[in-house]
């Protein structure tokens, strides 16, 4: 792709997501299924025009808006808060796994495409989309909620967990050696370790080393941290979304956090609707119509297992019936973690129906999750009043 090809592509997808998210939240619509949306009309898989020819090209200004939507996360998220969950907030993190990767795995059985389809299946349905839930919780004015903190522990809790799923799962279809994901895992968890105790207890240090006067300096500093720790998590086997969120969370602990905080807001909102529509542009809606039942099965069977992972978060801590609905709802969509279980599945010749079939449960719940979220005090008796007796 030459300059202006280039320069054409993220033009025109900024314009089309932006005329057609905004057509559509005329009429109630959230923002995030218009941003993918326009990724499918102007992909390469639905006739008339392409903006581009290989979604992958635009593979960088998406990981950008993976990780400003993550290191915004971490922005808003304290370790302390983190800490002081203790074991409530651990066991809720563990019910949720258990409800909705369990559940995953036995959907994926009863589908019979096959055992390491399964596996890819779970961690699909298992693992919720953390760059939609943060603009979910951003959009709906909830990030200051008490069940939303909550939220983002589990977020983070799906996160850490995301790590040891892909360091098990890449031995298991390719077939390389379970000792070098050992040694991935290691290091892994040793850079997790290191943030988490700078996030803790070097905020002194961290407002000193960014403390400026001037706007423009603190946002170059801080967006070339949030990009390194993205890759640096990446090149040790964490996800990168991961990495941005620890970074956001080491400045959040910090004193250049409300300055910091305001002044990512547009690189957030811009980078996202990239995110979104570059990941529209790898849906294909001729291979998803092959698997409609599947996925509309999918879909139910994760509305139950959020609900029951929602309900017992929502006891543990004491929360309503209203805020058990909200978490159960608000971390129901499924996103990027899911798209790369998808592409591993391809690059290791597993069922082809295992691509498509993952692309539209993603896309249907990212049309259902926002509307359910945005909707769901109205929603209430999804959750019938004698659970809370």
């Amino acid at each position: 792709m030459n300059t202006g090809h280039a320069l054409l592509a993220v033009g025109g997808a900024f314009l089309a997501a932006g005329v057609i998210a905004r057509a559509g939240v005329r009429i109630g619509l959230p923002t995030i299924p218009l941003f993918m949306v326009a990724g499918i009309l102007f992909g390469p898989n639905t006739p008339g025009l392409s903006l581009v020819d290989d979604p992958g090209e635009m593979g960088v200004l998406s990981s950008l808006g993976l990780v400003f939507l993550l290191f915004y996360l971490g922005l808003e998220f304290s370790v302390d808060d983190l800490v002081s969950g203790g074991r409530r907030l651990a066991m809720a993190g563990a019910g949720y796994l258990v409800l909705n990767i369990g559940g995953g795995l036995a959907f994926g059985f009863a589908l019979g495409w096959g055992t390491r389809e399964a596996l890819v299946i779970a961690g699909a349905i298992g693992i919720s989309s953390s760059a939609i839930v943060t603009k979910l919780l951003v959009e709906a004015r909830r990030l200051r909620n008490p069940e939303s903190r909550l939220v983002m522990g589990i977020i983070v809790i799906e996160d850490v967990f995301l790590a040891l799923y892909l360091a098990v799962l890449q031995p298991v279809l390719s077939g390389t050696s379970g000792v070098s994901a050992l040694v991935d895992f290691g290091k892994a968890f040793v850079f997790l370790l290191v943030l988490a105790a700078i996030a803790r207890w070097g905020g002194g240090v961290v407002t000193r080393l960014f403390r400026s006067a001037d706007d423009e300096l603190l946002v170059v500093c801080f967006v070339g941290v949030a990009v390194t720790g993205a890759a640096l998590a990446h090149e040790l086997g964490v996800s990168d979304a991961i990495g941005a969120f620890m970074v956001g969370a080491v400045l959040g602990g910090s004193g250049v956090a409300p300055r910091v905080h305001k002044l990512v807001l547009p690189l957030r909102d811009a980078f996202g609707a990239l995110f979104f529509f570059i990941f529209g542009l790898s849906i294909d809606p001729g291979a998803v119509g092959t698997v409609v039942l599947p996925i509309l099965a999918a879909v139910a069977v994760t509305i139950v297992l959020n609900l029951g992972a929602g309900l017992f978060a929502a006891k543990l801590h004491s929360f309503d019936r209203q805020q058990a609905v909200d978490i159960g709802l608000t971390v129901l969509t499924r996103g990027e973690f899911s798209l790369v279980l998808a592409a591993m599945a391809v690059a290791a010749g597993l069922d082809s129906r295992v691509a498509p079939f993952v692309a539209g449960y993603v896309l249907l719940l990212a049309v259902v999750g926002p509307l359910a979220v945005l909707r769901s005090d109205h929603l209430t008796w999804l959750l019938p009043k004698r659970l809370f007796v």
